[in-house]
């Protein structure tokens, strides 16, 4: 989703717009305040009031740039509006996030560690299985998430492996860019146009909905947010499978290596 971007010159402070002007702004509209060099000394100080006074606006300015930018977010009247839809992403995006991590598990043969999964993975950071395929998706281990796209329909997520077996954390820009890469949900019913910013008010606003909460991780003084309802994950399900998957795999590795053993005796 691009936004329009209009660009307002400023030669003195008489030019400076009125806020009330400035509020009326539209998403679908970038506006860039130009600060000609006469004019720049006023662009600092302005700039803090409108970040202190627009606070349903990201205001933007770069020390190297005589040029203030304004953004208006997402309004707390739509995500109100669209909070089931949220909810059913935040859900959506833990019900995926779990059956990929198990998935890629089994695919390397290794067994999760249930207080810090970020241990079990850490190997593979440092290797040549740090990123790789698996069927229709690839994946990557960075930081504290494995990050997996769909070759096909270009949806991307971000697996977070900080939190236990507790995959469904919310990072504002990992879960705008979900929301916005996963085909199903497009048109999207409300615009998303900055993923960090409108994904952090999102989330935000559904804590205080109650549609999410806080989670705990074995990393002294990280928090994370995850969806409340976990009605559509079963950790004990993928768990179990992912066991007996790699309890078949140790079997036919000891079958094998028995066979190996007596035709070298004989």
């Amino acid at each position: 989703m691009e936004r329009i971007t209009e660009t307002l010159s400023i030669a003195c402070a008489d030019e400076i717009p009125d806020i009330a002007l400035l509020r009326q702004t539209s998403r679908e509209k970038v506006l860039h305040l130009h600060f000609a060099s006469e004019a720049e000394r006023y662009r600092e100080e302005f700039g803090l009031v409108l970040k202190a006074q627009l606070d349903e606006f990201v205001v933007g300015m770069h020390s190297a740039d005589p040029v203030i930018r304004i953004a208006r977010l997402i309004s707390l009247e739509e995500i109100n509006r669209h909070q089931d839809f949220f909810e059913h992403c935040a859900k959506e995006y833990r019900k995926l996030a779990t059956e990929l991590i198990f998935a890629l598990a089994e695919q390397l043969n290794v067994e999760m560690a249930e207080n810090n999964p970020l241990v079990t993975f850490a190997p593979f950071k440092c290797n040549r299985k740090r990123k790789g395929k698996m069927g229709k998706w690839q994946y990557c281990f960075h930081g504290f998430h494995c990050t997996f796209e769909n070759k096909k329909t270009e949806q991307n997520i971000e697996v977070p492996l900080a939190y236990g077996f507790a995959f469904g954390d919310l990072d504002p820009y990992f879960f705008s860019g979900f929301i916005k890469s996963t085909p199903a949900w497009q048109p999207l019913p409300v615009a998303i146009y900055d993923d960090y910013h409108d994904g952090s008010r999102i989330i935000q606003q559904l804590l205080a909905l109650g549609k999410l909460q806080k989670i705990p991780s074995p990393i002294p003084q990280y928090t994370g947010v995850a969806a409340v309802d976990r009605s559509n994950v079963d950790i004990a399900n993928f768990r179990s499978t992912l066991e007996s998957r790699l309890h078949r795999c140790k079997l036919r590795w000891l079958l094998k290596h028995v066979k190996n053993s007596q035709r070298s005796e004989r």
